[in-house]
């Protein structure tokens, strides 16, 4: 017999699917501004760095360990 807490998903699948998308979203954005930059009198001092894009991969890793580690999955019964 199945109990009610069997059936529930972890909420670190969630937090990591939302990791993973805005890691998504800041990568995207760190790419169209380093393949599109503003003029050099308008960058900020640390433009270089590229920190949009570091972050982006660092919450793309993050979110992807999260999605992996706690994603739903069948039970096997257990006689």
């Amino acid at each position: 017999m199945e109990s009610h807490y069997e059936k529930q998903i972890p909420i670190w699948f969630f937090i990591g699917g939302i990791v993973l998308v805005y890691g998504l979203l800041i990568l995207a954005a760190g790419l169209f501004h380093w393949l599109s930059p503003p003029p050099a009198d308008a960058r900020v001092r640390l433009w270089d760095l590229h920190a949009d894009i570091w972050w982006g991969v660092l919450l793309l890793i993050l979110g992807s360990f999260y999605v992996i580690k706690y994603r739903p999955r069948k039970k096997i019964a257990e006689l």
